[in-house]
């Protein structure tokens, strides 16, 4: 789950490390009265889970009231990359005398935590590496330690920060070491980290992405989801607790198991179809899971034919035909169905889709058999 900018230094703040004085508003009304209690000059700045807001216009500065309501028409609404704004941070301005960059992500590919500093902020840090890879200082932390101080400072100092802020940005990458295990981050990023002209380490950007698994220990950070920036069916397969993501082609797809699920796309797509999703039913999938899966799958306009790719293991093919011919009694499923049913109780399961006499379904034997028949039903190849 990544957070906008103004909830990453909430959750900075709340852990010690310095922001700017900062307000959130949601309307232009909003934004000017904060723009007056934080004070002039201040930023308006645009709140999408995107980079780029700078160079597309959604970061601006305000020297006085009317600039605060002009800034905040132009940008509330506004479309950055394909995400329409729809709140605003209204930041007290900072004088800036250095910028760099400090952030820990999640090595996924080390299973550890890497710290990156570079004294190169306010840029890429892709275009960091690439142009001067030696100015990126990434340092591994071992699993299960929180950072040591003087590995912290180590980092700075090799990252060529100012020598009199040396302590203050390692204080300041201790406090993220603490944010990232503390709020099951797998990415916590501050581009800018600015130095003032008073000599003060100051979190100028934030950008914090919290495991999605580990949602249910934080359910302050859960509640922040922006649902209105989600796909409505996977927002919709999210609370039927199905494993869901939307594609761009036609072919509806359910299968049960992420690995054969993967597979069952690959085919489609060898077989010169488009698949529309991925959706993974699970081990062990029940009747009431398919008419779920069913529904969800139906309610995308694009689909124009629908696959059933089931391996029985813990999974029963007698649930999986129940749950067909109860989901084509509760829902109009006005697209064909082709089904492949093989293992555990695939002959109950096959004499229940027989009794039943669906229109439109279809069963195959085979994987490939099933991907064909299901690209020819979906209007041939893409």
């Amino acid at each position: 789950m990544d957070l906008l900018e103004y909830q990453g230094k909430q959750l900075f703040a709340k852990h010690g490390v310095p922001v700017p004085t900062g307000k959130h508003a949601a309307s232009v009304d909003d934004a000017v009265a904060a723009a007056n209690e934080i004070g002039y000059p201040c930023v308006v700045k645009a709140q999408v889970a995107i980079g780029g807001r700078g160079k597309a216009g959604g970061v601006k500065v305000a020297k006085d009231e009317a600039e605060a309501r002009a800034h905040a028409e132009a940008i509330l609404g506004m479309d950055i990359k394909g995400f329409t704004v729809h709140d605003l941070w209204i930041e007290q301005a900072s004088d800036i005398d250095a910028e760099h960059y400090a952030s820990i992500i999640l090595d996924r590919s080390e299973k550890k935590l890497l710290a990156m500093v570079t004294r190169m902020g306010g840029m890429d840090v892709e275009e960091v590496a690439a142009t001067d890879p030696d100015a990126l200082i990434k340092r591994h932390i071992e699993p299960g330690d929180s950072m040591d101080p003087e590995f912290a400072k180590q980092v700075v100092k090799d990252a060529g920060i100012d020598e009199d802020v040396i302590d203050k940005v390692a204080e300041m990458l201790l406090k993220l070491d603490e944010v990232v295990r503390t709020e099951d981050a797998t990415l916590i990023e501050i581009n800018p980290l600015i130095v003032t002209k008073d000599r003060d380490v100051v979190a100028l950007d934030s950008k914090a992405t919290i495991d999605n698994n580990a949602l249910y220990r934080h359910p302050e950070i859960a509640e922040l989801r922006d649902k209105s920036a989600e796909d409505p069916l996977e927002a919709m397969a999210k609370e039927k607790g199905l494993t869901y993501v939307k594609l761009d082609g036609n072919v509806g797809i359910l299968a049960n198991g992420a690995g054969l699920c993967m597979s069952t796309l690959d085919v489609v797509a060898q077989a010169g179809g488009a698949p529309a999703n991925f959706l993974d039913a699970g081990g062990g999938s029940k009747a009431e899971a398919i008419v779920d899966a069913l529904e969800v799958i139906t309610s995308d306009p694009k689909v124009t034919a629908i696959l059933f790719n089931i391996f029985g293991g813990i999974t029963r093919c007698d649930e999986i035909a129940k749950g067909i011919v109860e989901a084509s009694q509760q829902i109009e499923i006005k697209v064909p169905l082709v089904v492949r049913l093989d293992g555990t109780n695939q002959e109950e399961g096959l004499a229940i889709l027989a009794d039943a006499d669906l229109p439109n379904l279809h069963q195959e034997k085979t994987m490939l058999g099933a991907a064909q028949k299901v690209v020819e039903l979906a209007g041939g190849a893409s």
